[in-house]
């Protein structure tokens, strides 16, 4: 889906009632303090409750991991940038993901808020148990669910880290690039966040040795730092 520009300053209102949109807000810590003890509950449950053993409990959790790395990609190229034409659609979509490309630089929302964090949290893990259940594996979604869950917080620090910081490391740089190509260049493009392994897959990733990186244009992306001056049109 095509956005609006980008604005350098500011925050979206997505509520007008002054509560409701308090929790559309939030900071990583938040999220991490709400997930954690989850975390470490439902692995200790895994390993010691369901007795399934230290090596398959730590098996089921990297492909949790992986698995997010896949549902990440796959929610923000199909459903962040659905392609939709209601004004219901519209709304639903610029909620999820529209408020973001028009204020990038707004670091209270580069995480969802707690509430429906963990409501959509408790609808993927109930369908997990369902599908697990049908097949005859229930118990080892709460070994796996756990790794989905780190998977997402490693996405949303990452997240916050691209729009934050430079790249601590060489190697990051082309992940920071192809998100930050992603915001101001093609829409279209450089869905992975916390790695480019599916844009490589399905062919959504930029050509980096092609891509020149405008360094006044990455600066204004990121909120931790000065905006220089102008404001970023959508190409």
């Amino acid at each position: 889906m095509k956005f609006e520009k980008i604005h350098n300053k500011g925050q979206a209102q997505i509520f007008k009632n002054a509560y409701l949109e308090f929790l559309t807000k939030t900071h990583p810590l938040v999220i991490w303090g709400l997930y954690l003890p989850i975390i470490a509950v439902m692995l200790y449950y895994s390993y010691s409750g369901l007795s399934i053993g230290f090596w398959k409990t730590a098996g089921i959790f990297l492909a949790g991991m992986f698995t997010w790395s896949l549902f990440e990609y796959v929610i923000h190229r199909y459903i962040f940038h659905f392609m939709a034409e209601s004004e219901r659609a519209l709304r639903i979509v610029y909620v999820l993901h529209g408020n973001h490309h028009e204020y990038p630089r707004d670091k209270e929302r580069l995480f969802m808020p707690p509430v429906p964090s963990l409501m959509i949290s408790l609808t993927l893990f109930s369908l997990m148990y369902f599908i697990a259940h049908l097949a005859g594996f229930s118990q080892y979604v709460f070994a796996f669910f756990p790794g989905f869950l780190v998977g997402y917080l490693i996405y949303g620090s990452m997240h916050y880290a691209i729009h934050a910081w430079n790249p601590p490391f060489k190697w990051m740089k082309p992940l920071w690039r192809n998100h930050h190509l992603h915001h101001y260049k093609n829409t279209e493009q450089g869905f992975g966040v916390s790695s480019t392994l599916w844009d490589h897959v399905f062919g959504t990733m930029f050509d980096l040795t092609k891509e020149k990186e405008d360094k006044a244009k990455v600066q204004e992306l990121m909120f931790s730092k000065k905006p220089a001056g102008r404001e970023l049109q959508d190409q």
